[in-house]
């Protein structure tokens, strides 16, 4: 009879051992698995993407750092803009027609005759403000020697004004000719053959271009007023003698016309204390000698 063999029975732990997978096969698996969770997408289309995405945001960041200096631009050129419009059309306007003269007004004339000086410029009549021709305003107005200073000044959009100072005439100077008007700078304003009432009478021997008469000038005009129209008279042969006379045939000796203020003080107090005084000396201009 054969002779049987009880079977061959495996240890448990080889058993385990050969059941669970070799150590080789679990690294590579494990490293696999990892490889594929973390390696990125290397398409030619997200690589695009990636490239346009960084630029969209780095455009944006320089828009963000620059939009105020944008906007500062963008302020100062509209102001630099609407003041060249504004002194463009201010510039067109005054040379056009709309800002022509049609009035012309002459201002500070009291002896001279305002009408007369208005015809004289009528040649500026139709002529814009800003062209108006000063040379020959100039010219016009030489034609009246009353007028010792004047100015233009111009009042859109049509009117022209002339403002003039006269000249202060001082006395008379007798001639062959007559009797001439004139100021303290000798300029001659008019000649008539009759002694121009309250006008006092010069008397300078070295004539108008002389010391002695610039003298004569500067005392007449600081006179005042009311002395000023009691004057019939004015003498002088330098600059340091002139004399005056009144119409009450009251005799001043003035001297020069240094503190010519303070000597017409001087005067009104002395007449006021000495009416019937017949001369008076304020050339020392600190006291007056009575006669």
């Amino acid at each position: 009879m054969p002779v049987l063999r009880p079977a061959r029975r495996e240890s448990p732990v080889s058993a385990r051992l050969s059941d669970a997978p070799s150590s080789s096969d679990d690294g590579a698996e494990v490293g696999a698995g990892r490889g594929d969770a973390e390696t990125p997408p290397t398409s030619t289309r997200d690589v695009w993407r990636a490239a346009r995405a960084r630029r969209k945001a780095l455009r944006a960041e320089i828009r963000r750092f620059t939009q105020r200096s944008r906007r500062r631009r963008i302020i100062w050129g509209s102001a630099l803009g609407a003041v060249v419009l504004l002194v463009g059309g201010s510039v067109a306007a005054a040379y056009s027609p709309l800002f022509a003269v049609e009035k012309i007004t002459v201002a500070g004339a009291s002896t001279l005759d305002a009408a007369a000086v208005e015809a004289a410029l009528s040649g500026q009549i139709g002529t814009p403000l800003a062209l108006v021709d000063t040379s020959e305003v100039k010219a016009a107005l030489l034609a009246f020697p009353l007028i010792e200073t004047y100015a233009l000044e111009a009042r859109p959009p049509h009117d022209l004004t002339v403002r003039i100072v006269e000249r202060t005439p001082i006395g008379v100077i007798r001639s062959d000719a007559g009797y001439t008007l004139v100021d303290a700078a000798g300029v001659a304003l008019s000649t008539t053959s009759d002694q121009p009432a309250g006008q006092p009478l010069i008397d300078v021997a070295a004539g108008i271009d002389s010391s002695a008469f610039q003298s004569a000038g500067l005392v007449v005009r600081s006179l005042p007023a009311d002395l000023r129209s009691q004057l019939t008279g004015v003498r002088a042969s330098t600059a340091d003698d002139v004399t005056l006379t009144l119409s009450s045939g009251l005799t001043v000796v003035w001297g020069s016309a240094e503190k010519s203020a303070l000597k017409a003080l001087v005067l009104e107090r002395t007449l006021a204390a000495k009416p019937d005084a017949s001369t008076v000396d304020v050339s020392s201009a600190q006291t007056a000698v009575v006669g």
